[in-house]
């Protein structure tokens, strides 16, 4: 290239770039042509999701062959919009949006607090106002996506139409009761959940109401209402271990009693028959679920949590019958939900005033009060006893006692004949061990011998061995329906007294880490207090009582000990329970121990020899008892020489 064409080139060059810079628009015309294109984009944008909305809502009308989107179902136009390309942006904003970000509404009154979500319209949290946590703080049944509550639709292409991740609109009731949760298709078209929580109530009132979409949906959705519920369950008390055990998913069929799934692992059940209700229950807080009409088909499942602080995991996925308003196009179904304690009278009141026996909830079955042939002791005596003290404003440690002192008094008649049956034997003894003398050696022929003329002494005298036994056996009912009613109690829950701050769980004095092979399985990381007291007096009044109870009679070497034995393991049992139980059985120890004394001290041991020994001059009328039990001997003596003539002849042939 020579001089000029290069000289050239340049000067082209500069002049191109002085007319670009010449002509470059300014600030606020680039800022102008960004609106504008943008203005475009929008526009577009909003045509096109439009342009889908609408196909989406012809679906329901007249069911093409493309199956439309959850999204694009739900989010169609709240009123015909025709969208062209003259609509400005501002007036697309204020004829249409959609929420952007999930807003909480609050719902309370003066038992319990909710926060409802925008987001799915279900219950964002669930607080008890009246109660808190083992450390204090407030005590949510759950918060956020602890809990998961959708409506599952289908149109007439079977597309699931879910409500979980879709947003709504909250309608305020005037008197702040009440809120509607909507899901607006169009003014005639929309799905309400409505929410109504009235005064000083743990039951709440909830209704789905779905309006104007009769030709849009699936047959099936119109006759029955797919729901979806699922919760994690928060470990509220410090016993987790024992907390758990009383963790499950309860349930009642129609026109039959309360079922129960296992609680000790994970466990599904497929229930076909109607089923009036289903609750998601903790030891001592239950949330129940109570359709207007029995649900259809329920599927049910609990799983065990076994980190963080949850215990379980429930889900329930249920079929609820719809009812029908012809003339609004609206299909609806309605709820009961109950947040609160298990306290068997607060879940009682709920079939006051209800005749037919088929349409009681007896909600007050989930409160453990033991075997069916046990819990009428707690029904008809410690719940009536123990709430009249409550209602007087005593401390819980006085009630124990008191309750205590009130059992006692019932069963010391029992009590007085079970004292006086040993201390005959006892008196007995000498004379006892005479015949052990007569009769030495454990061969079986000796043995039946002893205990045949050891029979003929007691029946003389006039003396049952049975009577000892069966006043203890006649007081059990009572002792082991207590046991079961402790555990339970709610009324016990965060109430102290003396070193214990909780009556409800264990009261440790000591504590540790890590993994005792069979001491953690069976005591936990701790060891309690009031259990420890019981056991120590237990094994005192135990080792007292063996030697006020010999007899003179010959015993296993193991059998001597056994009640010993049986103190030290209850130990191990009952070192997780709560402190109120273990409170009470020391307690009913300790009261056992003062009458037994007094008895001992009334009883004069010669007076009693000598009437047993005046009834040996009486003519005895064998007992039905005593009849059976000679029989039984007899037949034992006949088949011990049947048994002898048999070896006999062995050896002989041999």
């Amino acid at each position: 290239m020579d001089k000029n064409s290069l000289i050239g080139l340049l000067l082209i060059g500069a002049i191109i770039v002085t007319f670009s810079i010449y002509n470059r628009p300014s600030q606020e015309q680039l800022a102008a042509q960004k609106r504008k294109q943008d203005s475009i984009q929008l526009v577009e944008a909003e045509r096109a999701r439009l342009e889908v909305a609408q196909r989406t809502t012809d679906s329901l009308t007249s069911v093409p062959e493309e199956q439309g989107s959850v999204d694009s179902f739900f989010s169609a136009s709240k009123s015909a919009i025709s969208s062209s390309d003259s609509m400005s942006v501002s007036k697309l904003d204020s004829v249409y949006s959609l929420p952007e970000k999930e807003q909480l509404i609050v719902l309370e009154n003066n038992k319990i607090k909710l926060k409802l979500s925008t987001k799915g319209g279900v219950i964002h949290s669930v607080m008890l106002k009246d109660f808190l946590r083992y450390n204090k703080d407030n005590l949510y049944f759950w918060e956020g996506d602890e809990a998961n509550f959708n409506l599952e639709l289908y149109n007439r292409n079977s597309v699931k139409l879910s409500t979980e991740n879709l947003y709504f609109t909250p309608i305020i009731s005037s008197d702040q009761n009440s809120v509607i949760m909507r899901l607006e298709s169009s003014p005639a078209q929309y799905i309400d959940f409505v929410y109504t929580l009235p005064e000083d109530e743990y039951m709440m009132r909830f209704e789905i109401r779905v309006v104007g979409m009769s030709d849009g949906l699936h047959p099936e959705s119109l006759r029955n209402f797919k729901l979806n519920w699922q919760q994690k369950l928060r470990q509220q008390e410090k016993g987790e271990s024992f907390e758990r055990r009383y963790a499950r998913i309860m349930y009642k069929y129609q026109n039959q009693g309360v079922e129960k799934m296992n609680p000790n692992k994970s466990d599904s059940k497929e229930l076909t028959e109607p089923v009036q209700w289903f609750a998601f229950k903790d030891q001592y807080f239950t949330t129940v679920v109570i359709p207007d009409k029995s649900f259809n088909t329920t599927i049910l499942h609990s799983d065990d949590i076994l980190t963080g602080n949850y215990l379980k995991n429930y889900r329930a996925e249920a079929m609820v019958p719809v009812s029908v308003d012809e003339a609004d196009d609206a299909y609806y179904a309605g709820f009961r939900y109950y947040f609160g304690p298990v306290h068997y009278y607060t879940l009682k009141a709920y079939d006051k005033g209800i005749d037919n026996d088929s349409d009681k909830l007896l909600l007050h079955e989930q409160v453990d009060l033991g075997y069916r042939w046990l819990s009428w002791v707690n029904k008809w005596f410690v719940l009536p006893i123990f709430n009249l003290l409550r209602n007087q404003g005593l401390t819980m440690g006085l009630i124990i006692l008191i309750l205590t002192l009130l059992v006692k008094l019932i069963i010391l008649p029992l009590t007085y004949k079970s004292f006086t049956s040993t201390a005959k034997m006892r008196v007995l003894r000498p004379q006892i061990q005479e015949i052990e003398k007569k009769y030495p050696g454990q061969d079986q022929e000796m043995m039946m011998k002893r205990q045949k003329e050891t029979m003929e002494l007691y029946s003389k005298a006039g003396v049952s061995p049975m009577s000892g036994c069966l006043p203890m056996l006649l007081q059990m009912p009572i002792l082991l329906a207590l046991f079961f009613f402790f555990p339970s109690a709610i009324e016990l829950r965060q109430q102290g007294f003396l070193w214990a701050d909780d009556l409800s769980t264990y009261d440790s004095i000591i504590q540790w880490s890590g993994n005792i092979p069979l001491v953690t399985r069976f005591m936990g990381n701790h060891i309690s207090l009031f259990c420890l007291l019981m056991t120590i007096v237990n094994v005192w009044y135990s080792t007292y009582n063996m030697k006020m109870a010999d007899t003179g009679q010959a015993q296993m070497a193991g059998m001597k000990y056994m009640p010993i034995f049986m103190a030290v393991f209850m130990f191990f049992i009952l070192n997780s329970y709560p402190a109120g139980l273990n409170y009470y059985y020391l307690l009913s120890t300790l009261i056992t121990m003062i009458v037994t004394f007094v008895f001992q001290k009334t009883l004069d041991e010669d007076k009693l020899l000598a009437q047993l020994e005046e009834n040996k001059k009486k003519p005895k009328k064998k007992s039905g008892f005593m009849a059976r039990l000679e029989e039984a001997q007899k037949m034992q003596e006949k088949q011990a020489r049947e048994r002898a003539k048999e070896n006999a002849k062995k050896n002989y042939r041999r």
